[in-house]
């Protein structure tokens, strides 16, 4: 693409704002039944079980889709803007069936598994085509779409909020959201890095953990998921109810503001300042730091369950912007690990064994608390940024760091 500077950004830049609007609507379908559980947990006297599967359902489709893809190297080998679109619009349609089906039976789980799976051609196909535009500021330019997931990921609390509790009506805008994101992301211009598909070889899915970068990249980012999705997944249960104690019922539209700002503003602060970051100062330097800032959150914000609801949304705040500052920077060091041909197929990779992991903690969560209280369930999560943070250290001194940034380990 022989471009100006100046003609280059434009076209950058719309591509990826474009991007970014697709991937804020389309991963609202993510979180559009979690961020109800409040109101169909006493609507439907839906057991612990149940709701947990309300998420877990999603991740295991996820994993599900993105073990499909892996194997037929499909993020490297269908063009992009059809395979996102072509799985936004399935997933839209799954989530929008969830308003005639009963939320406790297993149609209401099957149609979130297949919402989940359709998510492989949106996550980590996303991932790729902004990696397509990067020169010099891949972990910047991950870091936007992170944001971009991170805020569609919270905006279901935003609705839930604003409708008064009305799951209906949270199902449906985010249904709707994602149906308009299916006719947008077809004027998503690709970038200049798009590489040719190598021959089908379902052997390219061992690099992934054979090759030692490679390796020690993924274990940091499985150290990050262990925590990442409980906590996304339990905050708004966790705030909701520690609301409730302190200030009384009242406050429950106040919890849906609170876990939309914990989740969504705050983690869009955090992966773009972990990207600006982590171009000039290294990806491993920012992952250890943001995990040993998140993992500290995760020990003591189950302390504070019952206080003032604005020291709770403060310190969940924190966690909030820690605990996504560093995940862009896992992708997009497994992007300049791994040869340019199989990019997509490794991003998938990562993110299908992370997603697997996330099944654990998720319904692992409730029974802690149930057993010990968020103080022991959270300080649980904080096992995976001490995890993660051996592994990027480890990381940080193998000689294949010096392609991390430019460099810039």
């Amino acid at each position: 693409m022989n471009l100006c500077p100046d003609a280059f950004n434009r076209q950058k830049w719309t591509a990826l704002g474009l991007l970014c609007l697709c991937v804020i609507a389309v991963m609202s379908l993510w979180f559009s039944a979690s961020a109800v559980v409040p109101t169909l947990t006493v609507a439907y006297d839906l057991s612990t079980f149940q709701t947990s599967l309300l998420t877990s359902s999603v991740q295991a489709g996820f994993v599900v889709g993105t073990l499909c893809s892996a194997f037929f190297g499909l993020a490297d080998r269908l063009n992009p803007r059809r395979f996102f679109m072509g799985s936004t619009v399935v997933a839209a349609a799954a989530n929008g069936l969830m308003l005639v089906a009963d939320p406790g039976s297993i149609s209401f789980i099957l149609l979130r598994v297949l919402t989940g799976a359709c998510m492989a051609g949106v996550y980590p196909v996303g991932m790729k085509m902004a990696a397509a535009w990067a020169k010099g500021d891949l972990g910047l330019l991950v870091a936007v779409l992170v944001g971009a997931l991170t805020l569609g990921s919270a905006t279901p609390h935003f609705f839930n909020a604003i409708s008064n509790l009305d799951w209906q009506l949270t199902i449906a805008c985010s249904s709707v959201a994602a149906a308009l994101a299916a006719g947008l992301v077809g004027f998503v211009k690709l970038g200049p890095k798009q590489s040719p598909a190598p021959p089908f070889d379902p052997r390219h899915l061992l690099r992934a953990f054979t090759d030692r970068p490679l390796r020690l990249a993924n274990f940091g980012y499985l150290g990050h998921m262990w925590e990442l999705y409980a906590m996304w997944t339990w905050i708004g249960v966790f705030i909701d109810a520690s609301f409730r104690d302190s200030s009384g019922p009242g406050h429950s539209s106040l919890a849906g503001f609170a876990t939309f700002t914990v989740i969504g503003i705050g983690g869009l602060i955090g992966a773009l300042a972990g990207g600006y970051y982590a171009d000039r100062y290294g990806r491993t330097t920012i992952t250890i730091i943001a995990m040993s800032i998140s993992g500290s959150c995760a020990l003591v914000a189950g302390l504070f369950y019952g206080a003032n609801p604005f020291l709770v949304t403060t310190i969940c705040l924190i966690w909030g912007i820690s605990i996504i500052a560093d995940s862009a920077q896992f992708s997009a060091s497994v992007a300049e690990l791994s040869d340019p041909n199989l990019v997509g197929t490794m991003l998938t990779v990562q993110t299908s064994a992370g997603f697997l992991l996330t099944l654990i903690t998720v319904q692992l969560m409730p029974v802690v608390v149930d057993y010990g209280g968020w103080a022991l369930a959270f300080a649980l999560l904080a096992l995976g940024p001490l995890c993660g943070v051996i592994a990027m250290w480890r990381l940080k001194r193998h000689p294949d760091s010096r392609r991390l940034a430019g460099g810039r380990r």
